[in-house]
């Protein structure tokens, strides 16, 4: 009997936040998914935490199409961005550590990807597959390398960023985007196809 509550309950959250589009959800535009392409190399840094946090690397996803987001899942999707982006105060790893490419979840500081690993925490607490929750690598403007957290909807795929208050489709961020986990492992990552396109069309 308390299983099949248990059940029942996720079932409900499950709905709430991915079931059928609203107007209060952004609506899919041109090239609104990424384009992925082959595994490629891990980053030393989620390297080092899945040497760290092995639980939370080894896990096959099952393969599926990007699931709708409702208005109350887009509502959480935004919360989550602001709310960690007002919790934790952004330092550098050499600052906070030392050294660079230190990947934790955050207590009160970190670096950009830090705060991806919570928002990715945050919002599978809520009820997000983590197949649809991919922390992602890109190159801002001025060449320096960051993180951003991707969570795949069919309505596009969004960028959830601390340099950022707002949440955005991907490609309309001045980014150019390397490589994200991959949906289907959460120890692997592949490489984005289009990204190197987006910048020339999110120039403002």
């Amino acid at each position: 009997m308390r299983i099949a509550s248990k059940a029942q309950l996720i079932a409900v959250i499950l709905a709430s936040i991915l079931a059928p589009t609203s107007a209060a959800v952004p609506a899919p535009r041109s090239q609104a998914h990424m384009v992925t392409g082959d595994v490629t190399s891990q980053p030393i840094g989620h390297y080092e935490f899945c040497r760290q946090n092995p639980g939370e690397c080894n896990m096959r996803l099952a393969s599926s199409p990007a699931p709708k987001l409702t208005p109350n899942g887009w509502a959480i999707v935004k919360n989550i961005n602001q709310s960690v982006n007002s919790r934790i105060k952004a330092m550098t790893d050499r600052d906070i550590y030392g050294r660079e490419e230190v990947w934790v979840y955050p207590k009160d500081v970190g670096d950009c990807e830090d705060y991806a690993l919570l928002k990715r925490r945050e919002l599978a607490a809520k009820g997000f597959s983590l197949s649809d929750l991919l922390i992602t690598v890109v190159r801002k403007p001025d060449g320096e390398g960051h993180a951003v957290l991707t969570v795949r909807t069919a309505q596009g795929d969004f960028i959830l960023d601390n340099l950022d208050p707002d949440v955005k489709l991907w490609n309309e961020t001045s980014y150019t985007y390397l490589k994200r986990q991959a949906s289907f492992s959460t120890g692997r990552w592949v490489s984005i196809e289009n990204g190197s396109d987006v910048v020339v069309g999110a120039l403002r």
